[in-house]
């Protein structure tokens, strides 16, 4: 499984390759333009039916990159990008590519991943943003299709960026706007013996460059633990379900607000909210623990700002470990992205029953109770009238990990080993 021939020290070879970037929304769209931008053979792949909106026009019109951009050291790359191909024809994308960027929401990458196997080729390296399991999940269909090309495969914690497409009254223009940068971001391999290759392969990745030149990567020690790194579980779905009166009176009972100017960050969080996420981030760590892999550290203080921990993320610590900055939550803030306007957002339609669901289904085989993390799983499916519990796909079974003891589990994610 691992890639032997283009171990690390012999990353140079992706240099000059052409890179292809998966998904078509604003993630995709930003790193796409980004790179261009950076002067790499850039192209862009989204599915159809998909692609005939994600992608309409980008020939004529390219994409706009700009916003402020926040950063620790004011990284900044703007401009108008036009891609080297824009396509829905996954083979164009990806042949010859060294490079291959998944930029796609979680329940499209079983899709995409079916779409991009039969086209891999030896020593292309995978970059996942954001994982939220996906390394699993290729690898698990990757053994299923009987692919046996050896490719790198990793995934990141976070985007590199929070990002959003303008759009006026539905209609979405070729135009990404960033509001901050990760200084960085906290990425692995599966198998980790493939790990050093992995990361000096992000050098040759210019959409995080911010990371690359600010505080670089951190490695995971497993691509486990990039799961319980993945902040947006934590942050997302606590705030959006307490939060959700403030949500939908939003331009309604709060006259005078335009309801897309809701921002959960700068109108939902609260201190009573922000020790819930708290603790439903210490169940996140009590099942790193029983597992035996990483999880990132964060400080009590941290999660009580209009940023929660997202601000380590492109703000950094100082010399005591504390942040950067701290947005208050007893002061205004216009700081945060905007967002969810409703329920139907991937705050909950993806952080429920894809991250929440995989930490309820890791506490129960390998014992650990986490209360607060399916309290917010039973709330999300009373709202949606299901039982993410019974509807969601994502279980260990269709990540390839399921009925696992810990010993012959970590042997997977280190070694590759997987004896089924």
């Amino acid at each position: 499984m691992s890639v032997e021939k283009h171990s690390a020290g012999t990353m140079v070879y992706l240099k000059n390759m052409p890179i292809a970037v998966l998904g078509g929304g604003a993630v995709g769209k930003t790193c796409a333009a980004d790179m261009k931008l950076a002067g790499r053979e850039v192209r862009l792949f989204d599915m159809m039916p998909f692609a005939e909106k994600t992608l309409a026009n980008l020939g004529k019109t390219g994409i706009l990159l700009d916003g402020v951009q926040r950063n620790r050291y004011c990284f900044e790359r703007s401009g108008r990008a036009y891609f080297d191909v824009v396509t829905s024809n996954i083979e164009w994308a990806v042949k010859g590519a060294g490079l291959i960027v998944v930029a796609a929401p979680a329940m499209a990458h079983e899709p995409f991943f079916r779409a991009l196997i039969p086209h891999l080729e030896d020593g292309q390296v995978i970059h996942i943003f954001t994982d939220n399991y996906a390394t699993l999940l290729l690898r698990r269909l990757m053994r299923e299709m009987g692919c046996t090309k050896q490719v790198i495969v990793g995934g990141w914690s976070s985007a590199p960026y929070g990002t959003r497409l303008e759009s006026v009254n539905g209609f979405v223009f070729p135009h990404v706007g960033v509001k901050y940068r990760a200084i960085t971001l906290r990425g692995a391999s599966l198998p980790m013996s493939d790990i050093d290759a992995f990361m000096e392969s992000a050098r040759y990745l210019p959409c995080i460059d911010a990371v690359t030149q600010g505080e670089g990567p951190s490695t995971g020690n497993t691509v486990l633990d990039i799961g319980f790194a993945n902040i947006n579980p934590v942050i997302h779905v606590p705030a959006t379900i307490l939060g959700v009166s403030t949500m939908e009176n939003w331009g309604v009972i709060f006259g005078g607000h335009d309801k897309t100017t809701y921002s959960m960050y700068s109108h939902g969080l609260s201190p009573s909210i922000c020790e819930v996420q708290y603790q439903f981030y210490e169940e996140e760590k009590a099942l790193a623990k029983e597992i035996g892999v990483g999880t990132p550290s964060y400080n009590y203080e941290s999660f009580f700002s209009r940023r929660s921990v997202l601000t380590q993320e492109y703000m950094g610590l100082d010399e005591n470990g504390k942040d950067n900055v701290v947005f208050p939550l007893d002061q205004p803030s216009n700081e945060g992205n905007t967002g969810p306007n409703n329920i139907n957002h991937r705050y909950l339609t993806e952080d429920v029953p894809v991250g929440c669901k995989i930490y309820h289904d890791l506490g129960v085989q390998y014992g650990v109770p986490t209360p607060i993390i399916d309290s917010m799983i039973v709330l999300a499916g009373a709202m949606h009238k299901k039982s993410f519990f019974e509807t969601s796909k994502y279980n260990l079974a269709y990540l390839g990990i399921d009925n696992m003891p810990k010993e012959e589990l970590l042997a997977y994610l280190n070694k590759g080993v997987y004896n089924r």
